[in-house]
């Protein structure tokens, strides 16, 4: 079965991809105070590309220096930083796999700490868990909009020519693409809100943007939430829509997750055992999807054994599999699998023993930065690194590269 992981896949745009196993987008917070690639970039991806991956997706690149996820985020706005985005991309290349850039911007998902204003389709803030860390939104106007299409464009034109292989649209988790296509966050009444055409027409027209910046031949991806998983959210009905459509418009791959920062449904976390126990999250999805469109489709979530990640290329739902926390902790699984062997994910539930402190802290995200932030400084991961320990590392390098933010601008 592992032989089917092997294989290459050809996308619509005639690019082909060395094997089925896609190393989805981590956020590595690796980026300089000024947003450009760190050298710790280009290590961490040259990892990746001995450990055997087909396609590695970059954490998302922001679009917008005003709007940041996090301290770390490299930023792309126009070419300042090319010889540092072509040395990582080189990296990322240098085993024979392909690199995209994911593209991102992240709405109201902005930390007070970075954004005091953040913009988003609507005016619709944070429940009571996080309304404390996020400001509420202000809404985008029109020329916003069309400014926020253009950046994404021109974003994409730069990562190609710096060397990356193609880019993925960021329309998951909860970030600005999936705002605008969750009736839950955009409640406009103009042409980009209400029903879900025009809830759509924002990420259909980045996709044209992209597009006719990086030509016909150059592969585009998107990734975009099987449902929100919250009251009043993005549904599943709605996402094979705008899956179908975005086929229609021309994209070459879709990774399919699902929740976001409120409802994180991609860690997991809130699934029962029996769940999280059958691997891959979203492939109940992905194979009602696959009946409905032809463009090639990948699922990430929940995959720990070769025998779970060949099942799923099997059963013909998907095309590729997904993984991420993983390789954080085991960069060589994708080597290992495609060799015949049978490695077991070492992915754990991870808790401070407070369970306070786990509802804010993220611990999904922020122990596996820790992981990624070892590799980038040449070392090996620390599978079993205490939550604590990671969750102080991460705030001390987060409140540091917040004050060298400040102290460059």
């Amino acid at each position: 079965m592992n032989a089917l992981l092997a294989e290459p896949l050809h996308l619509p745009c005639g690019a082909a991809l060395p094997n089925r196993i896609l190393k989805s987008a981590m956020s590595e917070i690796l980026g300089t105070p000024r947003h450009a690639p760190s050298a710790g970039l280009p290590v961490l991806y040259r990892r990746w590309a001995r450990g055997g991956v087909g396609l590695s997706i970059t954490g998302n690149v922001m679009i917008d220096r005003r709007a940041l996820g996090e301290p770390g985020n490299v930023v792309i706005e126009d070419d300042r930083d090319l010889d540092a985005l072509r040395g990582w991309a080189a990296a990322a290349k240098s085993e024979g796999g392909a690199v995209w850039m994911q593209l991102n911007h992240p709405g109201k998902q902005s930390p007070r700490f970075l954004s005091p204003e953040t913009v988003a389709p609507s005016a619709v803030g944070f429940g009571p868990t996080l309304a404390k860390a996020f400001a509420v939104p202000r809404a985008l106007t029109e020329a916003e909009i069309h400014d926020l299409i253009a950046r994404f464009g021109r974003a994409a034109a730069v990562a190609v020519e710096a060397g990356f292989d193609g880019v993925q649209i960021h329309g998951a988790h909860g970030y600005l693409v999936s705002q605008f296509l969750s009736p839950h966050h955009n409640r406009r009444e103009d042409a980009w809100g209400g029903g879900l055409e025009n809830r759509a027409r924002f990420a259909r027209a980045v996709l044209r943007s992209i597009r006719d910046n990086v030509g016909p031949r150059v592969p585009i991806g998107v990734k975009i939430n099987s449902a929100d998983f919250q009251r009043g959210g993005f549904t599943e009905d709605e996402s094979r829509q705008v899956i179908r459509w975005l086929a229609e418009d021309g994209v070459d791959l879709v990774e399919v997750s699902g929740g976001t920062y409120e409802a994180p449904a991609m860690t997991g976390r809130a699934r029962k055992e029996s769940t999280r126990a059958r691997e891959g999250y979203f492939l109940d999805f992905v194979a009602q999807a696959r009946q409905e469109v032809d463009v090639p489709l990948a699922v990430t979530g929940g995959f720990r054994t070769a025998a779970g990640m060949a099942s799923a290329l099997e059963s013909g739902a998907a095309d590729m599999v997904g993984l991420a926390r993983t390789l954080a902790i085991q960069p060589d699984f994708p080597r290992q699998v495609l060799a015949g062997t049978a490695p077991e994910s070492r992915v754990r539930r991870l808790s401070t023993g407070l369970k306070a402190l786990d509802a804010v802290a993220m611990l999904d995200v922020t122990w596996y930065e820790v992981q990624l932030g070892r590799m980038a400084a040449g070392k090996e991961p620390d599978p079993d690194l205490g939550p604590l320990r990671a969750l102080g590392s991460t705030l001390w390098a987060q409140g540091r590269q917040a004050f060298k933010m400040r102290r460059a601008r």
